[in-house]
């Protein structure tokens, strides 16, 4: 077993509105046994597991990347938060900035005093920061998962930072915050 997480933000002109989300899934082991026994539910499936929890939130005048860094960081606030045993983690997200950023570029930007390649500032050092210091806490793979493409926790994020975006703008459908939990703890 380890812990899934997406994560998606986008925003509605870059710069504009924008919004972000996660969902936080209990995974399941592949074996038959473990496949045999979970029982399904609108929030479990035998293939991918138990969604734990969810959220999404949204500000005024962002940009797509710092969205998609505020999903990311959210999502491990939140885990933070869960008391869970210590388990693998697994981010996946549909930029290729976090994780990239995440998996590769971070060591080299934090070696060079948080400049980049070119001898130039890092955006969104702020988040980027905040970000690498909650993920020092847990033991993360950061996966690209391709977006639209009908992966079915990517598209639950997609609609729920669509949804972040709406409310902000006040459109029909918007509601107002996001978080759902499913466990008690």
């Amino acid at each position: 077993m380890g812990i899934k997480i997406y994560t998606d933000g986008g925003c509605s002109g870059n710069p504009g509105p924008g919004g972000w989300a996660y969902m936080i899934i209990r995974g399941n082991s592949p074996n038959k046994e473990n496949r045999s026994r979970l029982q399904t539910s609108p929030r479990t499936t035998k293939e991918e597991g138990e969604i734990i929890t969810e959220n999404y939130g949204a500000e005024f005048d962002t940009t797509n990347n710092r969205m998609e860094l505020t999903a990311a960081l959210e999502s491990l606030k939140a885990l933070s938060t869960l008391r869970l045993p210590p388990q693998d983690v697994t981010v996946f997200t549909d930029s290729q900035y976090v994780q990239k950023g995440m998996s590769a570029w971070i060591k080299s930007w934090k070696r060079n005093g948080w400049r980049t390649g070119e001898r130039k500032p890092v955006k969104n050092r702020d988040l980027w920061e905040r970000l690498d210091e909650l993920a020092a806490n847990f033991l993360i793979d950061w996966q690209w998962v391709k977006g639209h493409a009908g992966n079915r926790y990517n598209e639950r994020c997609d609609q729920m930072t669509r949804r972040a975006v709406a409310s902000l703008l006040g459109e029909k459908g918007g509601g107002r915050g996001g978080s759902q939990r499913y466990l008690s703890f």
